[in-house]
């Protein structure tokens, strides 16, 4: 029944064509584009175009003739509107530490007198250790209190206040609007980190007159793995700001080559190094596709996405503990649940072609890029969470569980593993996993995914 009416809401939906403008593997559901965005099949021509055409022909004149020197801008410029800032405001460069690094000092450099960096436990690691970089330089300290209790801990002593504004594990989101006044009206500047959110749901760092913010355009932008990463400075801080990673590039006339730096005036004084032009031709592409589909009608559908799949498994009575939001409104384009046997369920659930992943300790996160994803795809993602209840011939001891459920022995993952490593696959001797009990904290809560690795299976 359930697939019935995902067929039925996929014939209706406006961005199914879209899905055949992504290179998808045959007998794959993808649901970790919250951790790398799929291939779009522009990509691959457009960078033989650069690297035959541009590169391999016209050599180094292409720094002039195909535009590469202004590259970080002008992708820059095409990310802005999808984050709800102004062109000349937002540049494509580096990674997004690199980018914390120099937006947390040139903070900190704006705010004499005070050196606290505010943020919260549990923050994406690198944020966390950017502000200790900061701190062992004696330029920082670092101050973390819970998201309840961040308005609180906002006093005359702290200068930046640091948030990622979807929480990469739980996927709930802050209000930005409500943190930004609050931490003004304390006399902070505040820095969001969007890489959980740019180009999946709407943002508007100029609506919440936010001062910096930082993301990647591996996930929702579709760059391809370790692509360049993008920054945003506010207008009003574009002539104050200084970032301590003074490259060439960020020099106000690079090739005057003179011996004393003077920052470039805009935003391209936050530039360092020499751009990689391969990352930013690959980027160009999932930014320009995904301002084609536009960002409201991403995240709609993703809403719409995730609480079907949440329909189709409370359906087939399979329940686990939820830890996003419940309202759909709260957070971003994922659920995330959490089990003790997390990493081994998703590499049990390998061979079943459904492909989300795991985070350390013990939750299971599934991302909706809607873009390329099917309700019909949600519909057998559920369905192979509970299909191998009666498959006999998986021999594994069985463990009962509540409500009549079972859960076949699995070995747990090493702490610390990553599940991306194809290293400690020996490790993880699954025949087969299956969990299927209802009615967590009274609610039908659900999950069904997996993480395949490339060559794995």
């Amino acid at each position: 029944m359930m697939l019935e009416r995902a067929r039925f809401l996929d014939a209706g939906d406006p961005l199914r064509e879209f899905r055949d403008r992504f290179m998808l593997p045959d007998g794959v559901i993808y649901l970790d584009g919250n951790s790398l965005g799929c291939l779009p099949k522009a990509t691959p021509g457009r960078l033989e175009e650069v690297v035959r055409e541009e590169w391999g022909r016209d050599l180094i004149r292409s720094w002039n003739t195909a535009g590469w020197i202004d590259l970080p801008a002008h992708v820059g410029a095409k990310i802005a509107p999808l984050i709800g800032a102004r062109p000349h405001e937002v540049i494509a460069c580096d990674s997004t530490s690199v980018n914390l690094f120099k937006l947390i000092s040139a903070a900190l450099a704006m705010q004499p007198g005070r050196k606290v960096v505010l943020s919260e436990p549990g923050n994406f690691p690198t944020d966390l250790y950017m502000i200790d970089g900061v701190e062992r330089q004696g330029l920082a300290e670092r101050r973390l209190a819970e998201r309840g209790q961040l308005i609180e801990a906002l006093d005359d002593s702290v200068a930046l206040l640091m948030l990622t504004h979807t929480h990469y594990k739980t996927g709930e989101t802050f209000d930005m609007a409500e943190l930004t006044r609050a931490a003004h009206d304390a006399g902070a500047l505040v820095l969001w980190d969007l890489s959980h959110s740019g180009g999946a749901l709407p943002v508007d760092l100029y609506g919440c007159a936010a001062d910096f913010a930082v993301g990647c355009g591996y996930k929702y932008f579709n760059g391809g793995p370790g692509a360049p990463a993008y920054a945003f400075v506010a207008e009003k801080h574009l002539e104050a700001a200084r970032q301590p990673l003074t490259g060439w590039m960020g020099h106000a006339a690079p090739f005057a080559f003179s011996d004393d730096y003077e920052a470039a005036p805009g935003i391209e004084k936050l530039l360092c190094g020499t751009p990689p032009i391969l990352g930013l031709a690959a980027l160009e592409v999932g930014v320009d596709l995904i301002a084609e589909i536009g960002i409201d009608r991403l995240y709609a559908k993703s809403q719409a996405l995730s609480e079907f799949f949440r329909q189709c498994l409370s359906e087939r009575n399979v329940a686990i503990d939820l830890v996003s939001p419940t309202d759909p409104a709260r957070r971003g384009s994922q659920l995330s649940f959490r089990h003790q046997d997390a990493y081994a369920i998703c590499q049990a659930l390998i061979a079943r072609g459904v492909i989300g992943d795991f985070r350390d300790p013990d939750i299971l996160r599934f991302g909706f890029a809607p873009a390329y994803l099917r309700f019909e795809d949600m519909a057998e993602a559920a369905q192979a969470s509970g299909r191998g209840a009666g498959n006999r011939r998986m021999a594994a001891r069985r463990i009962p569980g509540p409500g009549g459920g079972h859960l076949i022995t699995i070995r747990p993952a090493p702490v610390g593993r990553s599940p991306w490593s194809r290293f400690g696959q020996p490790r993880c001797r699954i025949r087969h996993v299956f969990s299927a009990w209802p009615g967590c904290c009274g609610r039908q809560a659900t999950y069904a995914t997996s993480l395949r690795r490339a060559g794995a299976a």
